[in-house]
């Protein structure tokens, strides 16, 4: 599929500037709109490789970055490109190895290409429409743990830090994991079982990992159990649950309460 190894190569591309970048010392600053939200040249000059990448390819579709500024134009078209070019920002910065580029297409809101990847630790997930799930070219599926005591789920750093997973300790096994991308990646892999926020996120945190959750045989709906669709006029989800499956139900009843 032309898209899927499209979307590949710019993802490689955009990783190697990352990494070459990572654990220099970079400083970061804050971009405006949100004082926890840091921005560095890694960013930015990824987003630029892929946004050339990605129009020169296919210049009719749409796209939407965390880089790029939005200007609606995306809305009128059926396939459009989701990229976070840096997902994990904040660990970036500190030199933790927890972060992803991230590229999705979706045709009328929904994903049929989904890229992410880690390139400190050369970890690249994919999926696509009647391909499956893959990492590093090697199929993947989710876990088939159905019992929530038994589970691994991935928590936010930033999240854990404020404190808004303590009422849910002691229910599973919590394990911290930067970039929610990355913890998604881990979920289709059955590296871990689930992972919640219960905190807005964006569209392209979410898209392309997401997409390889359902392909790996998993789930991910927002908080009131309905399917994720992309391309919004409000990029923002106001949380997210995703699971290996077995496990979705019980914790979507579990965020509720």
């Amino acid at each position: 599929m032309k898209e899927l190894d499209l979307a590949i190569e710019a993802a490689r591309e955009a990783g190697a500037i990352v990494r070459s970048l990572y654990g220099t010392g970079l400083a970061a600053v804050e971009k405006g709109d949100r004082a926890d939200s840091p921005l560095t040249a890694a960013d930015t000059r990824a987003n630029e490789a892929l946004r050339r990448a990605i129009t020169e390819a296919f210049p009719d579709d749409g796209w939407l970055s965390e880089e790029s500024r939005d200007t609606g134009d995306r809305l009128a078209k059926r396939r459009v490109w989701i990229v976070d070019p840096l997902d994990g920002t904040k660990e970036f910065v500190q030199a933790i190895p927890e972060l992803a580029v991230c590229l999705a297409l979706v045709d009328d809101g929904v994903p049929i290409v989904g890229v992410t990847y880690n390139p400190i630790r050369e970890e690249l997930f994919a999926a696509a429409r009647d391909v499956g799930a893959t990492y590093n070219g090697k199929p993947i599926r989710v876990s088939e743990v159905s019992e929530l005591r038994r589970a691994v789920v991935l928590a936010s750093r930033s999240e854990t830090e404020r404190g808004e997973w303590d009422r849910f300790r002691g229910r599973f096994r919590l394990e911290v994991c930067g970039s929610v991308a990355y913890k998604l990646a881990h979920i289709a892999a059955g590296r871990a079982d689930a992972t919640f926020s219960l905190t807005p996120k964006n569209e392209w945190d979410l898209c392309s990992s997401a997409y390889l959750v359902e392909c790996a045989g998993g789930r991910v709906t927002d908080l009131a159990g309905e399917p994720l669709r992309f391309n919004q006029q409000n990029p923002i989800r106001a949380g997210l649950v995703a699971s290996n499956g077995f496990l979705h139900e019980e914790l979507l009843g579990l965020v509720r309460r």
